[in-house]
């Protein structure tokens, strides 16, 4: 128990990193669960890389400043998601693949503006983040903007979880019911610039989704789900970083791979969908 705790007693650092780690799974949970039930998965990837152009910006002009970072992330994912959503409404093309178009280019533009003045060190930064490196004004940053997606989140609840198992329901309320969605694309952008500031913009993705699929191997009820993948998502912070202390493991790539070790046991001993519940019954039919 003393291995378990100690790193957190003895180091600041260490005691910041897990506030903020308990902090992104509280948000992560529901964010995720909502984004697999309403088949959007793909478009979370899409804002999780869309945040590298502003971040990129932020960092030309002020370094690793990470209040700048943040606000430059915010700034480009937010711009990714609305131009998304307004191709969408105006051409042929699904919100989907217009997300999955600029993503790409926002991803490419963003490595290009790295490399101009940056490193590999620095463009790893961004990629990959260092949860370990969170100062005081950065767990502010993260808890303020974890707070705001909360409330967000808590606002449009009940539209969003009856428009989950009923797409047109949003339709019934018309121009309130696109509010809502884009309400919830605010809170998906505020998630992620959360992530970004600490596991980087693409491991971020892997702690939004990978809890929030887990969980469905568990129950198929919404709220279940959503609590059970903030407590995977929790967990998986506290694993990841006891890991990156002992083994010494990078510490945003220990959290996502504890995240996917969680999601391969619910994938296989889930009492909703897993494998072996299904591979049972077929075992004792052939046996009889």
């Amino acid at each position: 128990m003393d291995a378990l705790w100690a790193p957190f007693v003895e180091f600041a650092f260490m005691r910041r990193a897990l506030v903020a780690s308990l902090a992104l799974g509280l948000i992560s949970g529901p964010v995720g669960v909502l984004l697999v039930m309403r088949r959007m998965s793909l478009a979370g990837d899409a804002i999780a890389h869309a945040v590298l152009p502003g971040a990129a910006v932020g960092y030309l002009l002020a370094g690793m400043s990470l209040p700048v970072l943040g606000l430059g992330a915010f700034v480009s994912a937010l711009a990714v998601a609305l131009l998304a959503s307004f191709v969408a409404s105006n051409t042929a093309q699904k919100e989907d693949a217009s997300l999955a178009a600029f993503h790409l280019i926002a991803l490419a533009l963003g490595v290009t503006l790295v490399s101009i003045k940056g490193s590999s060190v620095d463009l790893m930064h961004l990629l990959f983040g260092s949860i370990l490196a969170v100062d005081a004004s950065a767990l502010m940053l993260v808890t303020a903007a974890v707070t705001v997606a909360l409330v967000l989140l808590a606002l449009v609840w009940r539209v969003l979880l009856a428009s989950s198992f009923d797409p047109m329901f949003l339709l019934q309320f018309g121009q309130s019911g696109k509010w809502a969605n884009q309400l919830f694309m605010l809170t998906v952008v505020l998630t992620f610039v959360a992530c970004f500031q600490t596991l980087g913009t693409l491991m971020a993705v892997g702690l939004l989704m990978l809890p929030a699929i887990a969980a469905r191997s568990w129950s198929r009820d919404i709220p279940k789900s959503c609590v059970l993948a903030s407590l995977f998502a929790m967990a998986s912070g506290l694993i990841g970083l006891l890991l990156s202390y002992h083994a010494g493991l990078p510490s945003g790539p220990a959290i996502v791979m504890t995240a996917g070790a969680i999601y391969l046991i619910s994938l296989l001993f889930g009492t909703n969908d897993g494998l072996l519940l299904k591979l049972i019954p077929v075992a004792r039919h052939r046996q009889s």
